[in-house]
């Protein structure tokens, strides 16, 4: 699972043990995700978006800070308040699933993901702009039958091609007519094998 494209070098930081018992906290956990969809900002303004306070958030994000989830944003450096933005992780280690130590906290990020991703698909679909045309989005789903080895290939190349695209937006001066865009790239296993249903396909 990787979370956070907003930032450089976000691609090759895989989460440890001790980084996942610090994310792993309701507040944290809404912060980061609040960064992610609206970028930049500051504690104060989280703390509004929130229903925090700015104390609470700067406390946080602090934490956020020490284990490598938030950084300063450079766009915004030698204000009087600092801005923040999410770096991005990996949560690849099959250990930390299987530990009884860490798997706790792997279902609360994993299910935070979850729920964050219902809420902004939720949000999309209520305020569908016909007027934007092709810009409006598009929900794609494909099942396919691969090896594992396939799987990963196709995983790989996905990320590859979101990564360039990331990169490039990222390198270069924003376009007034540019909006965030949110990318989901899901590749599951299925929990139930189609070869042992009878209905034909």
């Amino acid at each position: 699972m990787s979370e956070g494209k907003d930032s450089a070098a976000s691609e090759d930081r895989i989460l440890g043990s001790e980084a996942l018992k610090a994310f792993a906290h309701p507040l944290r956990m809404s912060l980061y995700a609040e960064l992610q969809r609206r970028g930049p900002a500051t504690a104060s303004q989280l703390a509004r978006a929130l229903g925090e306070s700015s104390g609470q958030t700067s406390y946080h994000l602090r934490q956020l800070e020490r284990h490598g989830f938030v950084e300063d944003d450079p766009g915004h450096a030698g204000g009087r308040e600092r801005w923040w933005r999410p770096v991005g992780f990996r949560l690849t280690d099959p250990e930390l699933l299987h530990d009884p130590a860490t798997e706790p906290m792997v279902g609360a990020v994993i299910g935070q993901v979850i729920a964050e991703r219902t809420a902004t698909l939720t949000a999309w679909f209520e305020h569908l702009d016909a007027e934007l045309g092709d810009g409006t989005g598009q929900l794609s789903t494909s099942t396919m039958e691969l090896t594992t080895e396939e799987a990963d290939a196709l995983t790989t190349e996905l990320l590859e091609l979101i990564e360039r695209y990331s990169a490039s937006a990222k390198n270069r001066e924003r376009p007034s007519e540019a909006r965030r865009y949110r990318v989901y790239l899901d590749v599951i296993p299925l929990t139930v094998d189609l070869r042992e249903d009878n209905t034909p396909r």
